[in-house]
C-alpha cells in the first residue's frame, strides 16, 4: 500500500466513523483500526486528527486544480473550479456534514481549517487568472472565501443528485461578486475599478457577515 492508497484508506474510514458517531468522538486510532491499517504509519502519516480533514482539503484543491484544456471566463473557471471541489466533498458527504456540525464546539480545529479555506481560495484564484498579489489581491481571495461559504452552505443543505441547489448558489455568488467589476478582473487587466451602483452587495462584507471562512 503505497501513500496515497493510505491516506485514502485512513480518509474513507475516518469520515464513515464521524457519520456513525460525530467528529467529536472520532480519533484517529479508530479510524487506523477501522481502515485495518498499522498505528505507528497512521501516528506518522496523520499526527493530529486534524490533518484527516487538511488531507481531504488538498484531496480536492488538487482534483479541482487538474488541467483538463477547458477555457473560459473568469468567472466560468471559479465555478468549474468549485464544483470540482464540491465533487469531492460530494463523495464524504456524510462525514463532512457530521465535521460541520462538530467545529462550532471545536474552536482550535475550526481556525486551522478556516486559514487553510483561505490557502485553498487563493489557489482556485489564481487557477482562474486572477491576480492575488498584494492587498487588492488579498480582497480577491477574501471574497471568493464569501462565494465559497455562501455555496457551501447551499450543499449543506441540497440533498438532489445533480447538486442543483448548490450550483444556483454558487451561480448567484459569483453574480455578486461580479458587481464589484475588479474581484473578477483576469490577471494584467488595466479596467478601472467602478463603485457599485445602489442596491450592489459588497461580497466581501455580505457573504461572510458574521461568519468565519467555512472549512474545505
Amino acid at each position: 500500500m503505497d501513500n496515497d492508497q493510505f491516506d485514502d484508506a485512513l480518509l474513507r474510514a475516518a469520515m464513515d466513523r464521524a457519520a456513525l458517531y460525530g467528529w467529536g468522538r472520532l480519533t484517529v486510532v479508530d479510524a487506523a483500526r477501522d481502515a485495518g491499517i498499522p498505528l505507528d504509519d497512521a501516528r506518522r502519516r496523520f499526527p493530529l486528527k486534524a490533518a484527516i480533514l487538511l488531507k481531504l482539503g488538498r484531496l480536492a484543491d488538487e482534483s479541482a486544480l487538474v488541467d483538463d484544456g477547458s477555457t473560459g471566463t473568469v468567472r466560468e473557471k471559479l465555478f468549474d473550479l468549485l464544483m470540482r471541489r464540491f465533487d469531492v466533498l460530494q463523495q464524504y458527504r456524510a462525514g463532512v456534514r457530521a465535521v460541520m456540525r462538530a467545529l462550532p464546539f471545536d474552536p482550535a480545529t475550526a481556525l486551522v481549517l478556516g486559514a487553510a479555506t483561505v490557502e485553498s481560495m487563493r489557489w482556485m484564484a489564481g487557477a482562474a487568472g486572477l491576480d492575488v498579489s498584494g492587498i487588492a489581491g488579498t480582497l480577491r481571495v477574501q471574497g471568493l472565501v464569501g462565494v465559497w461559504t455562501y455555496a457551501l452552505r447551499a450543499w449543506d443543505n441540497d440533498d438532489s443528485e445533480d447538486l442543483s441547489r448548490t450550483m444556483a448558489a454558487l451561480d448567484q455568488a459569483l453574480d455578486r461578486a461580479a458587481r464589484l467589476g475588479n474581484l473578477l478582473e483576469r490577471r494584467g487587466s488595466a479596467a478601472p475599478s467602478l463603485p457599485p451602483d445602489e442596491g450592489d452587495i459588497d461580497l466581501s462584507v455580505d457573504l461572510t457577515r458574521d461568519a468565519e471562512p467555512e472549512p474545505f
